[in-house]
This record gives structure tokens, C-alpha cells and sequence, in this order.
């Protein structure tokens, strides 16, 4: 009961968040604002607000009685696959000298520490205890969601990568993504992290995993919209607006 009510919250809280920051523009990355207050680079910037969502599941796992389940353990896995490469490899590869706020690393790490126990909790501690038994990796659920979500991590690492190769060293101009899943939305890195979160929600059949999705749409889509409606602006008569969407393809 506990642990539906925390859900119930977490949800309210996504839908409050969307609508917020369609009025506030959260001061990281292209949208880097000095008025969010201090800063530090954007390498150590990444990873201390998506360490915690990593760590904190191996702990939920390693302190459960569930840990030697093999299905929970591979749900474990492909959810620590993604923020591996979030916490220790992206970060990483990032080129320039950005700033990202101290702001929003800690409500990152607050919001990561809370969704590790949404998704941690309901693996390894809520529920079911025969829900995911061995038969469950013949799910058409389950083979449907794997697939899925490595799709979308698929496209948001190599959407990742156009767009860090859009400048050589030293060159500040601003270029108009182009390739892959861009030209289909403008934030194709966002669809390919929203297709993930919704594919593992899939995979789990978990109430835990929708609410995972929705935060990452709440987050993602007013984000999407601004950077759909600046290249509008900035790109004028190089691209279609009405053809390339926000951040579904052929929807929105």
C-alpha cells in the first residue's frame, strides 16, 4: 500500500514537472543559464547526478532475498547497461568546456535516487514473488520490451554521437542535426531515451516502469518542444518544421 502511494506521488509530481517546464527552462546543456547559480563542468556534472540511480539499485538488489532470481537479475542488468553507459562512458565523451548547475545535478540525484527505488523496489522487494519466474523470458511482454529498449538505446547513443560531431575543435557555430533518427525529430536523442523507459516498462508489465516513462516524457517533451521551435528560428528554410516533429515520429 505503501509502495502505491509512492507511486500515485511520483506520477502527480511528473505531471506537475511537465507542465513547469513549459514555463521554466531548465538551465543545462544548449539551454546553460548563470541565473541556475553555481556550476561545474559538465563530465563530473553527469556523473554524480546519475550515480546514484546505479549504485542504488545494485544495493536494492545485493540486500533482497530475491538477488539470485535470474529474470529480476536480467531486468538488473539491462537497466544497469543504460546507466552505465550514462554514468561512466557518456560523460566521458562529452567535447567542449560546458558548465551544468549545481541545481540541477542535486534535483537529478534526488529524482534518480527515488526512481531506483521505484524500479529497485518493485524488482527485488514488492513484487510478486512468483510474477517472474524463468517462464517469463518467453513473454512475448518481455521479448518485445528487450527488443525495444535496445533499439532506443541504440538510437540515443548514435543520436549522441551526431551531435557531438557536429563541431570541429574550436568552432562555436550552431548546426542543424541531420542523419538517423533527426530526420524524423529534432530531440531523436530524447525519442531514443523515451523509447527505452517505455520498453522497460513493457518488459517488467510494472505500474513502477509506467511512472518511469512518464517522468522521462514530462521531462524530455518541453525540452523537445524548445529545441524544435529554436531550430525553427535559427534554421529557417533548411528543414520542414511541419514534417520533422518534436519528439515522436509522424505524431508530435
Amino acid at each position: 500500500m505503501h509502495f502505491e502511494l509512492f507511486l500515485i506521488i511520483m506520477a502527480a509530481l511528473a505531471v506537475a514537472v511537465f507542465i513547469c517546464l513549459f514555463f521554466v527552462e531548465a538551465g543545462y546543456g544548449k539551454f546553460y543559464d548563470r541565473k541556475w547559480g553555481p556550476a561545474i563542468g559538465n563530465r563530473p556534472g553527469w556523473v554524480l547526478m546519475e550515480a546514484p540511480v546505479f549504485i542504488t539499485m545494485l544495493v536494492l538488489c545485493f540486500v533482497s532475498d530475491r538477488k539470485t532470481d535470474i529474470v529480476r537479475l536480467i531486468f538488473l542488468l539491462i537497466f544497469e547497461i543504460h546507466y552505465f553507459q550514462r554514468t561512466f562512458i557518456f560523460p566521458f565523451l562529452i567535447r567542449g568546456d560546458g558548465r551544468m548547475p549545481l541545481a540541477i545535478i542535486f534535483t537529478g540525484m534526488v529524482f534518480n535516487t527515488a526512481n531506483a527505488f521505484m524500479q529497485g523496489g518493485w524488482i527485488f522487494h514488492v513484487s510478486p514473488a512468483e510474477m517472474y519466474g524463468i517462464e517469463w523470458l518467453k513473454d512475448p511482454r518481455f521479448i518485445l520490451g528487450t527488443v525495444l529498449f535496445f533499439a532506443g538505446m541504440y538510437i540515443n547513443i548514435h543520436s549522441d554521437s551526431i551531435i557531438r560531431h557536429l563541431r570541429q575543435p574550436g568552432d562555436n557555430k550552431h548546426y542543424l542535426p541531420t542523419g538517423g533518427m533527426f530526420d524524423y525529430v529534432t530531440s531523436a536523442n530524447y525519442f531514443g531515451e523515451l523509447m527505452e523507459w517505455v520498453a522497460f516498462a513493457i518488459l517488467t508489465w510494472s505500474l513502477s516502469g509506467a511512472v518511469f516513462a512518464l517522468w522521462t516524457f514530462a521531462n524530455l517533451a518541453p525540452r523537445a518542444f524548445r529545441i524544435h521551435r529554436r531550430y525553427a528560428v535559427e534554421f529557417e528554410g533548411q528543414w520542414d518544421p511541419s514534417k520533422v516533429k518534436c519528439l515522436i515520429p509522424f505524431i508530435w
